[in-house]
């Protein structure tokens, strides 16, 4: 148990005992305090199920008083749902209690209206979101996914020079980018005229594809504060396996495949062992997981407090051996969005990914 108390503690809020359980890493060098484990809330936007409002707030509520104290969502996450159930949800909770970081640029399903970098677009979608979430402020506004503006110069001088107005305005304390290229993020952060202050990375903090280690020290370097996102890869380390519409080659999706039976011939749950894997990544400030149900919360926070088991860890030394290490291609880099351009070219801009 730590002595720490982060900066978020409200003492008629907090289950202190538990909030003592809970590690606490600064986001960069910004003044943020983050839990190490972080509250993702795509799923509260219907994403993968339809969601119960009821259960959502309870997990919700429940991650808060645990002493998790970042929650990421994005407009793009149904439509706008999941920030207008954050919105009821947060309604009561101290405002001190959490950060809440959100999104812009990435809206709707069809290709046509699903990206916009314009500065105008940003500016009001900055408004909307603060509407919907029912807040005066939000902690971190991040562009999502960057990859697909027309070109990474816009995002340099169109977006973030919007966003800074946003921050000079005081609508949003602090600027963040997102996106699957690796190599973006450093191309953006050294041309930026705005001072950026965090990345949210996927995909590429897990068992399958660690290659979020060889950034690291550049993002440190350059004070920047580094988030963690999808740790099972979108499904590809669970027992069900990833969506139809899943972006890896099929080479990645069978060995995943492959090493989830395996860990069953164990009698083991691969997302755990993922889970942990991406928990104890070095150099990441906060891990996301997202959920709305209560008994994958309680699923997450133990692996998270607990860690593995001595089996468990053993199966996972021997998962990475034989399926992971030797793995040379890790990525699925460009595969959507070269499917997003052809379709805007072809003007099919009706069309989903």
């Amino acid at each position: 148990m730590t002595a720490e108390l982060p900066p978020t503690f409200c003492e008629n809020f907090h289950d202190e005992k538990q909030v003592r359980k809970v590690k606490y890493e600064n986001l960069g060098k910004t003044a943020m305090r983050v839990s190490t484990l972080s509250f993702g809330a795509s799923p509260l936007g219907n994403v993968y199920r339809t969601t119960d409002d009821k259960e959502s707030k309870q997990v919700v509520h429940r991650a808060l008083k645990q002493g998790i104290n970042l929650i990421d969502t994005a407009p793009w996450y149904g439509n706008g749902r999941s920030e207008s159930t954050l919105g009821m949800i947060l309604e009561g909770v101290p405002r001190k209690a959490f950060y809440l970081n959100t999104k812009v640029c990435r809206y709707e399903p069809t290709f046509g209206k699903m990206f916009d970098f314009s500065a105008e677009r940003t500016m009001r979608s900055v408004d909307e979101s603060l509407q919907r979430l029912k807040l005066d402020y939000i902690d971190v506004i991040q562009i999502h996914d960057m990859e697909f503006a027309p070109s990474l110069d816009v995002v340099i001088n169109e977006t973030l020079p919007a966003l800074q107005k946003m921050k000079d305005a005081g609508k949003v304390r602090h600027i963040g980018i997102t996106g699957y290229p690796m190599e973006n993020f450093r191309y953006v952060i050294e041309k930026s005229p705005v001072k950026i202050d965090s990345v949210l990375t996927y995909c590429h903090g897990s068992m399958n594809d660690d290659t979020l280690a060889d950034h690291m020290q550049f993002f440190k370097d350059n004070d920047i504060g580094v988030v963690n996102g999808s740790i099972l890869s979108m499904g590809l380390l669970t027992n069900r396996g990833p969506p139809a519409w899943h972006p890896a080659t099929d080479d990645i999706k069978a060995l995943c495949k492959s090493a989830a039976q395996y860990c069953q011939n164990e009698d083991v749950d691969i997302s755990r062992l993922a889970s942990e894997f991406s928990f104890t990544f070095p150099g990441v400030d906060t891990t996301l997981i997202g959920t709305a149900s209560a008994k994958n919360l309680e699923s997450n926070l133990s692996v998270y407090l607990e860690g593995l088991t001595e089996k468990e860890k053993n199966v996972s030394d021997a998962v990475m051996e034989k399926f992971f290490k030797p793995l040379k291609r890790k990525d699925w880099d460009g595969v959507e969005l070269q499917k997003y351009r052809e379709a805007m070219k072809e003007g099919r801009y009706n069309d989903t990914l």
